[in-house]
């Protein structure tokens, strides 16, 4: 279905190759753009930007077993907020 492509990278201008498995990846996570450096490059500005930048945590309070937790999102109070071992429980599928 995919087939290599030959892309120009926007950092140095070099030729890549966008193989058919990195397009079937691309795809199957939903991006829809290819990409605009070639792998050197995008390890630089990766390496020149740090990463990613590590998550804000949030304290929360278990809405099942009432243990405090940290979570990645502010919660609101308007939804149950779980801890790890809870959302888990609540995740498993029930056949």
């Amino acid at each position: 279905m995919y087939q290599d492509e030959t892309l120009v990278c926007r950092d140095c201008g070099k030729e890549f190759v966008f193989s058919a498995s990195e397009q079937e990846f691309y795809a199957e996570k939903g991006f829809q753009n290819k990409p605009r450096r070639c792998p050197e490059c995008r390890a630089a500005f990766r390496a020149q930007n740090g990463g990613s930048a590590p998550r804000q945590m949030y304290t929360a309070i278990c809405a099942d077993c009432g243990k405090e937790t940290q979570v990645p999102f502010q919660p609101r109070g308007d939804k149950p907020v779980y801890c790890r071992d809870c959302f888990a429980a609540h995740r498993a599928p029930r056949y």
